[in-house]
């Protein structure tokens, strides 16, 4: 696809974090070093990827254990989409029957990254979801508090961007997002958008910085993570259904990302949009 390696190419460099596994509820359960360098080779025609990640010895002391990636790059797969800004998508691109399945969605601003790969099993439960915080080193940009429900209360205009899998010209236009408290405990929220005015609306039960949406055929949970960072996930992938794997960053205090990977009910991954938005009222 035209751009798209272009697009792919803003990713360049070396990015040092961590990737810190976590529980269904997002809590930590472990957090792992690690040192990704993107190169270019070959008038940047093709690209090396070079991963290492620093487990605690077995032992217990000396120096950590180092597992280490390397792929040459060439070409992107079918899997995978990247926005001009480098943000991007990988994931499975047909759901079947007892296979697992998920999908990554990673951003970029400011020189630092943040990425959500997310896993589902056989059964179609999650069962693994990571989140990696990276930086460059040199820059030294702080990382984000970790989000809150306050963070996100008030309305949010912005722009989309829906990207599809077949090569297709994407779409763009404006979006809108009101989230306000029902009560102590509940959030409702109300998006608006496309030139047609199409409104999706919900409430969800606040559990800490867990969001349960369970109104409509897919129950989804939201999880509010370091920094700025969120991830919308469905409870349970059912065939016959569509479904959507969502993250998002508030890289600022009046400024997020979101990114939403969309399957239709035959399981096909049928788009993938990015939204940036800014907060206008509070």
């Amino acid at each position: 696809m035209v751009g798209q390696w272009e697009n792919f190419l803003q990713n360049l460099g070396e990015w040092h974090g961590s990737f810190t596994q976590l529980s269904t509820r997002g809590e930590v359960l472990k957090d792992i070093p690690s040192i990704l360098s993107l190169e270019g080779f070959n008038d940047n025609k093709t690209v090396r990827l070079n991963l290492r990640r620093f487990y605690p010895n077995s032992s217990g002391v000396g120096e950590p254990e180092v597992n280490e990636l390397v792929l040459e790059i060439q070409a992107l797969g079918r899997d995978t989409l990247f926005f001009e800004n480098g943000a991007f998508s990988l994931g499975t691109i047909q759901l079947a029957p007892f296979s697992e399945c998920g999908a990554e969605l990673g951003f970029i601003y400011n020189y630092r990254r943040l990425r959500f790969p997310m896993i589902y099993n056989t059964d179609g439960n999650l069962s693994k979801i990571t989140l990696i915080r990276e930086k460059q080193l040199d820059k030294n940009v702080p990382e984000r508090p970790h989000l809150t429900v306050e963070d996100l209360l008030g309305e949010w205009q912005g722009e989309a961007v829906t990207m599809y899998p077949d090569g297709r010209s994407p779409d763009i236009y404006s979006s809108k997002m009101q989230l306000h408290l029902e009560s102590s405990d509940r959030l409702v929220y109300k998006i608006i958008f496309g030139s047609n005015a199409t409104v999706i609306s919900s409430s969800g039960r606040i559990d800490g910085s867990v969001l349960h949406f369970n109104e409509g055929a897919s129950p989804v949970q939201v999880l509010l993570l370091p920094d700025g960072g969120s991830c919308t996930l469905p409870v349970k992938i059912e065939l016959g259904k569509p479904i959507f794997f969502e993250a998002g960053w508030l890289v600022e205090p009046d400024l997020r990302f979101r990114m939403i990977r969309s399957y239709n009910e035959r399981g096909e991954w049928v788009s993938l949009t990015l939204v940036t938005e800014r907060k206008v009222s509070h």
